[in-house]
């Protein structure tokens, strides 16, 4: 009976991953980060990976919804949210780069096109698993009327999106004053997480996954991996590790920063007494 089970949940999940907007979608995403990277590579530049990333989240969420054939309200909602989060970030991170001139973590990787490559690719399934409960959401021609689910995920979407964009301000803004030089940020939302813009993200795609699961059936709730996923990358791969290591290398012996560490939250905020 068991056995009888799971065949027809992984026989469903392939039907869904195998569904032709899907497919579209992923086919769609491959080619515009290969694309970037040819480029790239040819240029030794990585300029333009960030806006293309969040430019690919902006296009796939409206071509989903253009191909899965249904314009529900929920789906109209959670289309613009992304495009939201997608001109913002995506702005934020161009603008950042071409101040900086460079991204630290391309140091050792814009001179080699195979890890390049890497990259780039890497981005696609980023793309891919982070937006695909809005993809499932807006190929589902059913139409399901609004509800908890809906107001609680939008609510933590735009906590979520206040965070990060708060939090990305506030460090823009302490980087740029003269007197900061050399210094590490402990004010704003900063003084309850050490990383409040990655708590922000989290938060968004959560919202959105939330929202989305309103229509969601069988084994389209395994897509909750998307939110997951944005935790585990940006907690253990390319987040928080990359950047605890430099502040730790810049600041480890300073006792102010020690304290910090031990006082803040890695991730997860609470109120400081």
């Amino acid at each position: 009976m068991i056995s009888n089970h799971i065949r027809e949940l992984l026989a469903d999940l392939h039907d869904m991953i195998m569904g032709s907007t899907l497919a579209k979608c992923a086919a769609t995403d491959l080619g515009i980060q290969w694309a970037g990277w040819a480029v790239a590579a040819a240029l030794k530049t990585e300029k333009f990976y960030d806006l293309a990333g969040s430019g690919t989240f902006i296009l796939l969420a409206h071509l989903s919804r253009v191909w899965g054939g249904a314009s529900h309200i929920r789906q109209n909602v959670q289309t613009g949210l992304v495009t939201a989060w997608g001109l913002r970030l995506g702005t934020f991170l161009f603008m950042r780069i071409l101040k900086d001139g460079h991204d630290r973590r391309f140091n050792h990787v814009r001179d080699s096109p195979g890890t390049f490559f890497v990259y780039w690719t890497i981005q696609a399934l980023w793309v891919f698993m982070t937006l695909l409960p809005t993809l499932m959401l807006n190929t589902e021609k059913r139409d399901v009327p609004l509800g908890t689910r809906d107001y609680i995920g939008w609510s933590l979407w735009g906590l979520g999106f206040a965070a990060e964009a708060i939090a990305d301000q506030q460090k823009l803004l302490f980087k740029r004053d003269p007197d900061n030089a050399g210094k590490f940020i402990q004010s704003g939302l900063w003084a309850y997480s050490r990383h409040p813009n990655y708590f922000g993200e989290i938060l968004q795609w959560s919202g959105l996954w939330l929202s989305a699961s309103s229509v969601m059936q069988g084994s389209q709730y395994l897509s909750v991996a998307s939110p997951l996923f944005v935790w585990f990358l940006l907690r253990y791969v390319s987040g928080i590790p990359i950047l605890e290591k430099q502040a730790v290398k810049r600041w480890g012996s300073d006792p102010a920063f020690q304290e910090y560490i031990r006082n803040t939250p890695l991730l997860w905020p609470w109120p400081r007494f």
